[in-house]
């Protein structure tokens, strides 16, 4: 047996190739405005974190002195020492974790708890209760801040961090439990269905099972409760009475008036360790976030 090939005349291969040529250049002018749009918004969101990153490196000189454009003349670490030495960041970092972090941890446990009995356990008013958490959003933080700080206050707790943790696991909890009630409607009740026929307590199937089929979504609300706790300036500066106290962003915001006349590098040093810790957080859980945020999408 002989193959026989099919020779395509040369002028049939070029007829082939104009359409393709004329599709790929219609495509390409129709999702130029898109390409564009997505160009600028890149600008807009890349170019302030440059430079912020590239003025942690200027000298005071360089601030005041040559455009702020510039490059800066030598990329020196001499700001982000100041940052650490002079301006005592590192404290100020310390005591945003002491705060965030217990806060973050009761808030998950508390809101995934929360979200498991009122959206898998069947009792009466739990639909009332739900109702109550969505309130709890609606309520702006500014108008329980002086009643806060008068109970904290009468109590003796305005020289410690508790005044942050206890309000922020209180503004967290709704929109935790609301987003975890979400996740938990997307769980099919037959698995919880079959795990009680089998034997399981509620608290057996809530943490083998309720657990870890949210998983991806508690790394998610997670993930936008550190943010806000950890960006946080109002409740933070309500409630920190001491520079021994004081987080991040209200160190941040004492940072620039300490050296008498601003000093711009360090101030930009700050911000830049500020930002690109909580960027590398961001990026190593990506993933699991994206995860999480298709996870209520589809029931079943």
């Amino acid at each position: 047996m002989t193959a026989t090939a099919t020779l395509v005349p040369p002028r049939s291969r070029e007829r082939n190739r104009a359409p393709r040529r004329r599709r790929g250049a219609r495509d390409f002018f129709v999702r130029l405005p898109i390409r564009a749009v997505i160009a600028v918004l890149l600008v807009v969101e890349v170019y302030p974190m440059v430079w912020m990153l590239l003025g942690s490196f200027k000298t005071q000189d360089e601030f005041l002195n040559a455009p702020f454009w510039a490059l800066p003349r030598s990329f020196s670490l001499d700001n982000y020492v100041s940052v650490f030495t002079t301006g005592g960041f590192g404290q100020y970092v310390l005591n945003s974790v002491l705060a965030v972090f217990p806060s973050l941890a009761l808030i998950l446990l508390l809101g995934v708890a929360a979200g498991f009995a009122l959206e898998v356990m069947v009792w009466k008013g739990r639909g009332t209760v739900l109702l109550l958490f969505l309130a709890g959003i609606m309520v702006p933080t500014q108008m329980i801040l002086l009643p806060l700080f008068t109970i904290y206050f009468r109590l003796g707790l305005t020289g410690t961090l508790w005044p942050l943790i206890l309000t922020y696991v209180a503004t967290g909890m709704p929109l935790t439990v609301f987003m975890m009630a979400t996740f938990f409607r997307a769980v099919p009740r037959e698995i919880f269905e079959a795990s009680t026929l089998d034997g399981a307590s509620i608290l057996r199937s809530f943490w083998s099972i309720g657990l870890p089929l949210v998983r991806n979504a508690l790394f998610t609300v997670g993930l936008v409760q550190f943010f806000f706790l950890w960006n946080d300036l109002l409740i933070a500066l309500t409630f920190t009475n001491s520079s021994s106290l004081r987080t991040i962003q209200v160190g941040l915001l004492n940072f620039t008036g300490q050296y008498g006349a601003v000093q711009y590098g360090p101030t930009f040093a700050a911000i830049a360790v500020n930002v690109i810790g909580t960027l590398l957080i961001y990026l190593f859980l990506n993933q699991q976030v994206m995860k999480g945020l298709t996870a209520g999408s589809v029931k079943g």
